[in-house]
Parts: structure tokens; sequence; C-alpha cells
């Protein structure tokens, strides 16, 4: 924690000037492409449980999630930036190779659960919008995305997703301005723990789908799209001070987002006694209580959410399997097109044969964060060590912090296997 402290502090202190704040402008990016994996169709889904079942209730788990996504985000690209390696190649050069391929490949099934409910999400979208079936829908996206992540360089994808995320921050200041918030219980219910009664499975649903183990994996590799010089260790200096800012920045972004969701199934559905269970649901029945506008600004934010977050989870894809080769992603490389072939695909299978949309997104974000305890341990094991980081590697201070957020996320994921299994 100190380490994030001084970052701030060296930044403010370095030049009072608009040319450190430019210089930042011009690093922004890759915490955003982070910030999509965060705000997709899966977070959709469980904030619109939580809100319309718990109200103003489960906030506090949105913030709590958000401070564990900067400390773990900005850890993960510290290694990238450090190395040179992203999290995927870091595991596979300095772990055992039987153990870093069990590793690598549960994070390729946390990332075709994660790629199936963003594919999901869109399909969901395009239904409300033109309502063209979702099996056909998510076969639409599919399409569409595969040929996007193969034609379109890394800064074109990252212009376009800005954009999306700009418009889906948006979209949600003008959904909450058209609905009641009781402003003083919200406050309350962000810093103030509450466990109502059988909350636990959205309760991890929620964590699982705001800290996700893909996104690890992919901010360790586009953080690398900043070139730099790993010798010039003025230059390492640098990188980690504008990636904290960037990566706190765009948290706090995802943390307002994410926040708005619940803010809004609260406002419109709990306050009705209405529980919503499908996210067509929730448009259609915006409709009603807030108006035909707002129904028609929530499918058109769905759609840019779930076509974002698709994109990030195919590139994570790609960047995972094609670490178990000890490679980088890169489109034109056989590894991580079939990396993204797998993520993508597989995502259309499964998609044909589940038939509950929501609860499968609920489901897909348990999976993940039932994953998630096995790639936080793995990343505090690399960024701990001297031999992967060198005079970077993690404090005592940061490792025990580290350390204690790996032990809340296995604490969580024990009590909800237990709540399920009971």
């Amino acid at each position: 924690m100190k380490r994030f402290i001084k970052t701030i502090g060296d930044f403010l202190k370095e030049d009072r000037s608009v040319v450190p704040f430019v210089n930042f402008l011009k690093y922004v990016g890759p915490g955003i492409l982070v910030t999509v994996g965060f705000i997709d169709p899966g977070n959709w889904a469980t904030n619109v449980s939580a809100g319309s079942i718990y109200g103003y209730k489960l906030l506090w788990v949105i913030t709590l999630s958000t401070i564990m996504l900067i400390i773990l985000q900005h850890n993960a690209a510290h290694l990238g930036i450090v190395t040179g390696y992203c999290l995927s190649e870091a595991t596979s050069i300095f772990i055992d190779s039987r153990l870093s391929k069990l590793i690598l490949l549960s994070a390729v099934a946390a990332s075709v659960s994660t790629s199936t409910a963003e594919l999901l999400g869109t399909a969901i979208a395009l239904k409300m919008l033109f309502n063209i079936p979702v099996k056909i829908g998510a076969v639409l996206a599919l399409l569409v995305i595969y040929l996007v992540l193969y034609t379109n360089s890394y800064k074109s994808l990252e212009k376009i997703i800005i954009g999306f995320v700009s418009l889906i921050g948006l979209s949600f200041l003008f959904e909450v301005y058209m609905v009641k918030i009781d402003w003083k219980a919200a406050a309350i219910s962000w810093i103030n723990p509450s466990i109502p009664h059988n909350s636990m499975v959205v309760i991890m649903s929620v964590l699982g789908a705001v800290v996700m183990p893909h996104n690890l994996f992919l901010h360790s590799e586009i953080i690398q799209s900043r070139q730099w010089n790993l010798q010039d260790e003025s230059v390492v200096k640098k990188q980690l001070k504008f990636e904290f800012l960037d990566t706190l920045f765009s948290m706090i972004i995802g943390w307002a987002i994410n926040s708005a969701m619940i803010l809004l199934s609260a406002a419109a559905f709990y306050t009705k006694g209405i529980a919503v269970d499908m996210l067509e649901q929730a448009g259609e029945l915006l409709k009603p209580i807030v108006g035909g506008k707002a129904s028609l600004v929530f499918a058109i934010a769905l759609l840019f959410s779930g076509f974002s977050s698709t994109v990030t989870s195919g590139i994570a894809g790609g960047s995972i399997y094609a670490g178990i080769f000890k490679e980088p992603y890169n489109i034109k490389d056989k590894h991580t097109l079939t990396g993204i072939f797998i993520s993508l695909f597989a995502a259309i299978i499964v998609i044909f044969l589940f038939k509950d949309s929501l609860q499968f997104l609920i489901f897909s974000q348990m999976i993940l964060s039932i994953q998630l305890p096995i790639t936080v341990f793995t990343q505090i094991y690399l960024t701990s060590s001297k031999k992967v980081m060198g005079d970077y590697a993690n404090s005592k201070a940061s490792k025990a912090v580290l350390i204690i957020l790996a032990m809340i996320i296995t604490a969580l994921n024990v009590k909800l296997l237990i709540d399920t299994l009971i």
C-alpha cells in the first residue's frame, strides 16, 4: 500500500504543469480494457439480480471488490512491465511444467466461461433491439468479433473500446437520472458490509464478476503495448507510475458503472417488489416503470458492453493459451489464434446447451470466482520472487496485503461451496 500512495505522491510532486497530465492521458488505455471485463454482461446479470432482490444492501461488495481489483490488477501489470512477460508466459517459464499447465488450463476454462457470458449478453442485447433469437445472435456476434480481433490492430481496438466504455457510462448516468435514488441508503450501503439471508451466492457472483482471473492475464499482456526499454530503470519506474494511475482511474470508472447498475435495479425493481431473473425481463420491465427510452438505452449499453468484453475475453484467451508455449500474444501466431478459437467457439457450444440465460450468467461468475484463487496465488508467487522480479519484487508489506486478499477470496469460495452443497 505504501508503494501505491508513494506513486500518487511522486506524480503530484514531479511537475505542477499540464505536461504530466497530458502524458498520463496518452497512457490511458490498458486499464480501460481491463475495466470492460467487469462491466460485462455477467456483471449486468449479477448486479440486476442483487439490486432487485436486496436493494442497496450489496453495494459494499462493489466497493470491496474494486479495492481488491485495484491492488491485484496493479500487481499483474507490474509483472508485465518489469519482466516483459505476461502472467501466462511467466507461469510457464518460472513454475514447474506440470503444475503450470494445470494452472493455465484452468485459466483457459475460466476464459471460456467468461466468453460465454459476454457472447450471451451480446446476443440478449441483439434480441432486445432487433428481436433476433439468442442463439442466432450469438453466432452473428461471434463472427463479427472474431473478424474484428483478426483484422484490427491493438491501438484501433483500444480506441473503439474506450469509446464504448464512455457510452456505457453516459447511458447509466441517464438511467440513474430517470429513477429516484435513496442516496442516503446507498451511501451507507457502499461502506457498510451486510449479508442478507440467502445472499451468499449473489455476493460471490458479484465478487466473481468484478475480480476476474482472465483480467489479470489480460492486464499483464496489454500493458506491454506501451513500448519501453527494460534496461533503463528510469523508464521502468515511469511506466509503473503511469500504469498505476491508469489502473486507479479506470477501476473507479468501473466502480461507478457497477454501482449505477445496482442503484438502477434497486430503485426501479426492489422498491416495486419485483425480483428480476432475466436480462431481457429487466429491459422490458423498465418500459412501464421508467419509460421506453430507458429500456432502449439499457439494451444499447448492453450491446456495447457485450461486444467490448467479448473482444477482451478473446484477447485474454489467446494470451493464456500462447503462454502455455512460452509465447506472447500475437494475432498472427497459431497458438494465439487457437486460444481465441477455444475461448470463443467453446462459448458458442455452451450457449447452445443452456436454456436459462440469466441463471447461467450468474453460474459462470461462480466458476470464475472458484478459479480466481488459483490465479491470484500464482501471481503473488511470481511477483514476490526475486528471481522473477529482481529489485521490483513485492515488499513484505505488499506481499502481506496480497496474501490477505487471496485468503479472503479463498474463504469466500469455501463458504460458497458449503452453502451450495448444504
